[in-house]
């Protein structure tokens, strides 16, 4: 006897390949919704099953497709009925987690997925499928960080380690270290950031780590690397992590957008600027794996900031960073990374400006560096605090007093020189006159009655 659903998988996609969306979401669903009960033959039921498992993956793509995140949820949801009694557990999981993968195509979804996976959380919690709930719970931490929820992230990881722990899964437990590790990056906490993602290698290095997972802890490495100003250990940090993720495209990338592949590129010329080498931000494209991005427009944001730097054209770095704000300030590394680079440009064009001046107006300053007066102000305020230059802000006359950096006088340091061997010499004479005089001390002989004598 032949399965009813193979001739309704056949005319479904005969629609869907004319373009006849409609009809072939009806006949999608009308195999989703024939029971496999109508027989008894075991060959015809096995049949329905795997006909109906590519019609919800093809369902799930259609919707996909159409960017309808609410009718991919309710796809999931009506699903589980029949996951449940007629999939095996391991095929469920796989099953949900490619539905669920279908959503990063789709543009602001992040509150449809967000209860999609607190369903299917409670389901699998309801359902004992602890495997399954963990990854799904591992997903929704990455959510939660990509929305900045850092909050419910930390109660969730916390729990989520317990579980781990007890059930010694490492693979989930390298994620889930490394998820704990970007939380803590995000509210600033660095020296627990390190400790997670010591934790993470440390659980990655018991295990056989997959490349994508690997080009993760490498990009996380690279990014605390650069928060401590190393910038040439993040620089390789960030290399290995880039050809991990464009090696791994359309294959554990299932997005297979390169997009974390160009974010990498992207901190890897940041590093080039940072380092003061904005020459080689060029031929750093030139690269093989590169190529595919050199005229993408966030490649071309940071060549922008490159040639700005290098020219130490202030005004021009302003430009850049209004003119490319999506690109420049969507990220927090880099959104923190050019801040520092820009106050630091401040600071050069600053003292370039004043160093002929002994007394000069700050209005005069700030029209030359082109700022507000009350910015440059506070500019050369910080500055002199710093000890970057010495001088003295007048603001009774609105002018500052830049003064010769003071020569030290040798003769203080000689002075304490001196003291210091002369309390050497003292130290070393009491010690040979106390060694004397036990030393005669000892010699005068013992007396039972009276003592030494």
């Amino acid at each position: 006897m032949a399965s009813t659903t193979t001739p309704l998988l056949e005319r479904a996609d005969a629609a869907l390949a004319a373009k006849n969306t409609v009809e072939a979401e009806r006949l999608y669903k009308e195999v989703l919704g024939t029971s496999s009960g109508s027989t008894t033959d075991t060959s015809v039921q096995q049949q329905q099953v795997r006909d109906q498992e590519k019609a919800l993956v093809k369902l799930g793509e259609l919707y996909r497709d159409q960017k309808n995140a609410q009718a991919l949820s309710t796809v999931i949801s009506q699903s589980r009925a029949f996951m449940a009694s007629t999939t095996a557990k391991a095929k469920t999981a796989k099953l949900i987690r490619s539905l669920l993968d279908f959503f990063a195509a789709i543009p602001d979804s992040q509150d449809v997925l967000k209860q999609t996976l607190v369903e299917n959380i409670e389901w699998a919690k309801k359902e004992k499928r602890i495997f399954l709930k963990h990854s799904l719970e591992t997903r929704l931490v990455g959510l939660y960080i990509d929305t900045l929820a850092y909050r419910p992230a930390l109660a969730m990881i916390d729990t989520l380690l317990t579980e781990l722990k007890r059930l010694d899964d490492k693979m989930i437990l390298t994620e889930v270290h490394l998820l704990e590790s970007r939380v803590y990056r995000g509210i600033g906490s660095w020296a627990k950031a390190k400790a997670a993602l010591t934790s993470s290698r440390t659980a990655a290095n018991a295990i056989y780590c997959p490349p994508l997972l690997q080009a993760q802890l490498d990009l996380q490495s690279g990014v605390l690397h650069a928060e401590d100003k190393d910038y040439t250990t993040a620089y390789s940090y960030f290399f290995e992590a880039f050809e991990g993720l464009e090696n791994n495209i359309g294959g554990e990338d299932k997005k297979g957008d390169g997009k974390e592949a160009l974010g990498a590129l992207k901190y890897m010329l940041l590093c080039k600027v940072m380092l003061n080498l904005p020459e080689d931000v060029n031929n750093l494209l030139t690269i093989k794996l590169a190529t595919r991005y050199a005229h993408s427009r966030d490649v071309e944001s940071m060549r922008a900031i490159a040639r700005a730097h290098q020219d130490r054209n202030l005004q021009e770095f302003e430009r850049v960073l209004r003119e490319y704000r999506a690109e420049l300030s969507s990220d927090p590394t880099i959104r923190s990374h050019l801040a520092s680079l820009y106050d630091n440009l401040l600071e050069q064009n600053l003292l370039r400006i004043i160093e002929p001046y002994s007394t000069v107006e700050i209005a005069h300053v700030a029209e030359l560096v082109g700022q507000e007066r009350q910015g440059v102000e506070a500019k050369l305020s910080q500055m002199i605090l710093d000890k970057v230059f010495h001088g003295v802000l007048d603001q009774g006359r609105g002018c500052l007093l830049v003064f010769d950096e003071p020569e030290v006088d040798k003769a203080y340091g000689a002075a304490i020189e001196t003291l210091e061997e002369v309390g050497k010499v003292v130290q070393s004479l009491y010690a040979k006159v106390r060694f004397s005089f036990w030393l005669g001390w000892s010699r005068a002989g013992w007396d039972a009655d009276v003592g030494y004598v």
